[in-house]
């Protein structure tokens, strides 16, 4: 029920985070001081990041990376707490 209310809420988030050619590496830091400052952070996946790999498998990698939970992926955005 909570991450119903989340995903809800994250609904009208602006993405804040791209993640590029440079993979989830490159924005660790960035996410981590955003997940600092916001309860719900949004993360897209630009086609030069997915490669063979799906959205699903980049955002759980990028959560486990920073610490975070992942709430939701929708195409290629996710959703991260």
């Amino acid at each position: 029920m909570v991450s119903d209310e989340l995903r809800k809420e994250a609904h009208n988030l602006d993405v804040t985070v791209w993640v590029g050619k440079h993979g989830i590496e490159s924005v660790t830091d960035e996410l981590a001081d955003q997940l600092q400052n916001r309860r719900l952070v949004k993360v897209k996946f630009l086609r030069a990041a997915r490669g063979s790999d799906d959205t699903e498998t980049l955002a759980a990698e990028l959560a486990d990376s920073v610490g975070a939970d992942l709430i939701e992926t929708r195409g290629n955005t996710a959703v991260l707490r």
